[in-house]
């Protein structure tokens, strides 16, 4: 299979998988550091949302590293099937939880997010 940059297994798949991992957790402080943000269910959502996705990257992150490091294939059917199923599950999560927000909310927050 030819080796494409940011998919799973290569240099660059890991570091854009770690990327996703310190904007999602960037993404997490900033929200829950504003003041009131319990009072707004939307924004408990999606800091829950958010926290989801750190938790799929971080764990991408693992596998990424030790298929790195013992020379492992991550270019199987089965493999790369459940890194795109669990990657739009968080993706669609994240859309939903943001569609939840009032408008002006939601401008601000997906700049953040983004």
């Amino acid at each position: 299979m030819k080796e494409l940059y940011g998919s799973p297994g290569t240099k660059s798949g890991l570091m854009l998988r770690i990327g996703q991992c310190l904007f999602a957790a960037s993404s997490i402080g900033v929200m829950a550091s504003a003041t009131g943000f319990s009072t707004s269910t939307a924004f408990c959502y999606l800091i829950a949302s958010m926290g989801l996705e750190f938790l799929w990257s971080f764990g991408l992150v693992c596998i990424e590293v030790h298929a790195l490091k013992f020379y492992k294939d991550l270019h199987n059917q089965i493999i790369m099937s459940l890194f795109a199923v669990g990657d739009w599950v968080t993706n669609s999560s994240l859309a939903s939880f943001l569609s939840l927000l009032p408008q002006e909310h939601a401008i601000i927050t997906s700049i953040t997010v983004n």
